[in-house]
């Protein structure tokens, strides 16, 4: 069965490079059909550190199912290193959320996020095409 989910991806170190191998990990075997928003950069909010952000959304089908999806986005966080150590200092290197499932919305706090509300229209505009 397929499904239809939304993940987004942020990271406030090495941005540009940990976002491009989020991508990669994600089109491994995770996701297929997707279509990326453009990256944009945001300020930290109530953060410990001045490092920029560097997200995006993604808009794509599995065949995994919810929980499958988030353990393996947490693999990819790992394997990219998120730790314990790191998110105590402040640092990310990458984050992925997933936020909507077959329309059944995740991470509600995130869907209020001015870049997730920027973003979004984009992938609506680029299904549409």
């Amino acid at each position: 069965m397929t499904h239809r989910v939304i993940v987004s991806l942020a990271s406030n170190s090495n941005q540009k490079h940990n976002l491009a191998e989020a991508r990669r990990c994600l089109g491994e075997a995770l996701l297929h059909d997707e279509l990326y928003s453009d990256e944009l950069w945001t300020e930290p909010v109530g953060g410990s550190r001045p490092d920029l952000y560097l997200n995006q959304v993604v808009a794509a089908t599995t065949t995994l199912d919810a929980d499958s999806l988030s353990q393996q986005l947490k693999a990819i966080e790992a394997r990219l290193g998120r730790t314990a150590e790191a998110r105590r200092c402040g640092l990310v290197p990458i984050d992925l959320d997933l936020l909507s499932f077959d329309g059944c919305r995740f991470h509600l706090r995130d869907w209020q996020r001015p870049y997730v509300r920027d973003l979004l229209p984009q992938i609506a505009t680029k299904e549409q095409q």
